[in-house]
């Protein structure tokens, strides 16, 4: 299947996306989606732009066909900051037969010549969640960005390009810390205007994470050089175990054992992905899962130190402090406040 683009920006993009498709565009305030049709495959494509010249679409499907998204619009095209977090993508020129495939973990920065579009390829049968940061320079470089100081001089370059002039392709090595931040915007629950505010910063710290990751990775002697994917994967999923059981202390020594990997390896990995070690890492997601339940949940500052698998308040108050500045009662009596204005709107 060959799906034609022909439109800027983001929401003009999904626009023919679905009119491709045959399908409704659905908008909440101004994050338009597309449920991909049974027949077609499954799963979703959504996208928003900002006033800045930025937009975000993101690709989170599997189809039953091999399907090409062909970006042939006759004007400059968009800088774009394309990252994969499940199964794989490929991209190419528009007017190049040279196809770069991009794995999970990777990302890509690309801009084309003149008004050369861009072409991707998604295999049939592959879940694949791939995100795409498309920033417009012509409108991009209004903002106050401090004729990006202290930015690396090809990047610089690239942001100033506001027409194109040079065709630019760079692959990453393998990373999850843009994985989490997608995994972030598909899980909270946000709607409406927060929801719109909520995207935009995350898209922001996406264009953050994905600059720094290209100037690790020029860095021939930074980290990334030596981690393979393999590595990367058991960091990821030693992530994703702390994640799931919060209420269990697990041990570095164990969880290591539990990936098929060392503990140097798996702190080494830790280190660069999060600069964290892995118990400062498990204290961090102990600690932010308890923030959300003093927030959103009805359980007591008790019921929720046992939830994280803490046995002692007062430590737990001490970290919370010194982590957040201030203590969890802070955010009980927010809750108490919110619940109670509520109540009185109702009545």
């Amino acid at each position: 299947m060959r799906i034609d683009v022909k439109t800027l920006p983001v929401n003009e993009i999904l626009a023919d996306i679905a009119e491709c498709l045959e399908t409704e565009l659905k908008d909440n305030s101004g994050e338009l989606t597309i449920n991909i049709p049974s027949q077609v495959g499954e799963g979703y494509i959504r996208g928003i732009s900002f006033d800045t010249g930025m937009g975000f679409v993101t690709y989170n499907c599997k189809f039953y066909e091999d399907v090409e998204i062909h970006f042939c619009i006759n004007t400059v095209h968009p800088l774009k900051f394309i990252f994969c977090s499940a199964g794989s993508v490929s991209h190419s020129f528009q007017k190049s037969d040279k196809i770069n495939k991009i794995d999970t973990y990777q990302n890509i920065v690309v801009s084309s010549q003149g008004y050369n579009g861009h072409t991707l390829y998604f295999k049939k049968d592959v879940a694949t969640h791939v995100s795409s940061l498309e920033i417009i320079r012509s409108i991009f470089t209004h903002r106050s960005n401090y004729d990006f100081a202290d930015l690396d001089p090809t990047l610089k370059e690239l942001f100033k390009d506001a027409v194109s002039k040079k065709q630019f392709f760079y692959q990453g090595n393998y990373s999850i810390r843009a994985a989490d931040l997608m995994e972030d915007i598909n899980t909270k629950n946000y709607t409406g205007f927060l929801r719109n505010l909520f995207l935009e910063g995350k898209a922001l710290e996406m264009l953050v994470i994905q600059i720094a990751q290209y100037e690790d990775d020029e860095n021939g002697e930074n980290l990334p050089k030596i981690l393979r994917k393999s590595d990367i994967q058991k960091v990821d999923y030693v992530a994703k175990r702390i994640q799931g059981d919060l209420s269990t202390n697990l041990t570095v020594e164990s969880l290591a054992k539990e990936a098929g990997t060392n503990v140097n390896k798996l702190q080494e990995g830790f280190k660069y992905v999060y600069n964290l070690t892995v118990n400062k890492y498990m204290q961090h997601v102990k600690l932010e899962a308890a923030k959300d339940m003093l927030k959103l949940s009805e359980k007591n500052i008790s019921e929720i130190v046992t939830a994280i698998g803490l046995n002692n308040r007062s430590y737990f108050s001490k970290i919370f402090k010194e982590k957040y500045g201030v203590s969890p009662k802070y955010f009980l009596k927010a809750r108490k406040f919110q619940k109670e204005k509520e109540e009185e709107e109702i009545e």
